[in-house]
This record gives C-alpha cells, structure tokens and sequence, in this order.
C-alpha cells in the first residue's frame, strides 16, 4: 500500500475576529482515500486593537486601499507565520495553506474578498503558499461557502453531522439522494446556519469583554420571547441550501433588529443563545453523532441548550480539534489543491462542478 506524507501550516482568521489560528500538521494518505491527520503544535495569536480596527473599518474601503490592506495583511501574517515557525523550531514543511481574512462576502452578486495576499506570504516565509480559496468556487455560480465540509467528509467521516461554532455555526452531513438504478447513494450537504459569536462578541464586548465566559452573563439574562420569535422568522431560514452568511448580514439585518427592542445585553444574549440552539436543532433531522467544534463550543451554556433540545448524542474532542478544525482543514485544502484533487463540492456550494480550487503561490 503506497502511503503519502506531507508537512503543512494552516492559517485561518475567522468572523469573530478571536485572532490568527495557526497549525503544523502532519497529513498521511494510504492508499487511495484513506487520510488522517496529527496536529503537532498550534497557536493563536490575538489581533492588536490596530489591527481589530483596520479589518472592521475594511469593509467601508475603496478598491484601492482594499488593495493595500491586502498587501499589508499579507505582511502581518507572514510575520505571524515566522513566529510560529521559530517558536516551535520548525523545518520540514512542505507548503502554508492561507484562508486569509474575509472582508466581503456577497457570492449572490458574484463577489467575495479574503485579504492577506499569498504572493507576500510566500516571499517573506521563503515558502509555498496556497490562498484564495473562495474565488473560483463564486466565479462557478457556487457560495464560495462552506469549503470545510470536504475535510469532514475526508478526515471526520465517523460522525452523523460536523457543526462549527465560530462567528457563525455552519453544519455538514451526508445525505441520501434519490438513488439511481436501486442503488442508495448519498452526497455531502453543508451550509450556514445562523449568526453565533459575530453578534454575541459584538454584545459582550460593550460590556468590556472578549467574550462570554461560559454564557454566564447570558444565563443571567431573560429570554425576551417577541425578540425570539423575530429571529427565528428572519427569511433566512426559510431559504433552501446552498446558502451562506457574512458579516454584511450582521451589520444589516440582525443588529438593527435586536437593537429596536432596547434590551439589556444579558437578556440579549440570553435570547439569541436560544434562538442558535432552536435554529441549530432544527436541522438535525437525523439521529446520530453531532461533532461540535469552534469557539462556542466553550459556551457551556449554548452547548447545555443544544443537548437539551436535541436528541442527537453530542461530541465534544480535544480542545486541540476544537481551536484548529478550521486551520487543518484549509492545511488540507492545500493538499488536496497540491494533488489536483477535488476540495470544493457542488452540493454544497451550490457551483456549476466540483472542482479544485485556490491558488499557488511560489517562492521564487
């Protein structure tokens, strides 16, 4: 049985804006599709309040100075790289796979913009480096969201359904399709579900911290029923995948209408963290395995309400699973974009073919 290895950094910066995650891993392919991984060291390295500024003011630049951030960003997380490199003496590495940070996300109008220019990368680290990995996928017709869900087909294929909790909660399955000459067959279904840290990070932080610790200030809170019930008809959910969110929607939908309701933050956050586990439960239609990773994972009062409305047996891995799914994952991406493999489904994006995306950038 032939058997591959590759050594690689994945870097990922996400919507709730914790800070750059960074991971060495070890991937190993025997023989055809059996893959896994070993996550050999990681970190996470909190955004200055420069920088916090920088990438929320992004969103209101002109395409010019977009341009330049792209580059600086790029510069930033070279450094970052650098460090993380040195810090835990790190030689063998075959490429840096880089998901950036997303600035605007509107794949409805064809457009979606990660910052953190690979070609920078790739000359400061003196290193291959893979980015860019939402572009194609939008240019085929697709969301350009979620690509994570061929890392879970691949490398967490032992569980019913895979959620993320980061700035929004994203799910992945398998899903039996109607099958083609008696013969069952199953495709992989992903897509976002609903708004997670963006807004609860964005209420916790008026009150001068990170985040919620545990959900203690929202176990505090009153669960408001008419602001729930707002949320939980927001046409969104109406919508049938493919679908995605981005940061546009916070700001323009869900922000405005919790603030008309003028309440305080504890029974904000009490109220939404319902209406996460309502939305979360509603799509598990199947019994089974539930993965739960990403920083809300750590929201033990979420996590407590998810159980209780649902039926599934819930999994929580290692811390170190939890913090670096989504940095192994696009690691993997790279790989698979090395191979000239398939990493970005149709069904789950919604494009015109799967394909193999992102691009390479070569230290030259």
């Amino acid at each position: 049985m032939d058997t591959k290895i590759w050594h690689a950094i994945g870097v990922m910066s996400g919507t709730s804006l914790d800070g750059v995650d960074i991971a060495y891993i070890k991937f190993t392919l025997n023989g055809l599709n059996n893959w896994s991984f070993n996550i050999i060291s990681s970190n996470t390295y909190p955004y200055s309040d420069e920088w916090l500024k920088k990438i929320k003011d992004a969103l209101h630049y002109s395409k010019e100075k977009l341009s330049l951030i792209d580059l600086e960003y790029g510069e930033y997380l070279s450094d970052l790289i650098n460090v993380f490199r040195k810090e835990n003496n790190i030689e063998l590495i075959d490429f840096i796979a880089s998901h950036g940070h997303t600035i605007h996300h509107k794949p409805n109008e064809g457009y979606t913009l990660q910052i953190g220019n690979g070609k920078v990368i790739a000359k400061n680290t003196k290193t291959k480096t893979i980015y860019d990995f939402r572009t194609h996928d939008v240019a085929l017709g697709g969301q350009g969201a979620p690509l994570v869900p061929i890392g879970d087909a691949l490398l967490f294929s032992d569980y019913t359904y895979c959620l993320n909790l980061g700035g929004f909660a994203n799910i992945s399955f398998e899903k039996m399709i109607a099958p083609k000459n008696y013969k069952q067959e199953t495709k992989r279904i992903a897509y976002d579900i609903c708004a997670v840290n963006t807004v609860m990070n964005h209420y916790v932080n008026k009150l001068g911290f990170e985040y919620d610790d545990k959900g203690n200030i929202a176990k505090s809170g009153n669960l408001n029923p008419f602001l729930l019930e707002k949320l939980n008809h927001l046409t969104f959910y109406k919508k049938r995948h493919p679908k995605s969110l981005g940061i546009e929607y916070v700001n323009e939908k869900l922000l405005p209408l919790i603030d008309s309701f003028n309440l305080e933050i504890k029974d904000i956050l009490r109220t939404f963290i319902e209406h996460i586990a309502i939305q979360i439960t509603y799509n598990l239609k199947m019994d089974g395995s539930l993965l739960i990773t990403g920083g809300g994972t750590f929201n033990t009062f979420l996590i407590n309400r998810i159980k209780n409305l649902s039926s599934n047996k819930i999994i929580i891995p290692s811390k170190e699973v939890i913090d670096y799914k989504e940095a192994l994952i696009f690691a993997f991406l790279g790989v698979l974009r090395l191979e000239n493999k398939i990493n970005c489904l149709k069904s789950v994006t919604g494009a015109t073919k799967n394909h193999c995306s992102g691009l390479i950038a070569i230290n030259n």
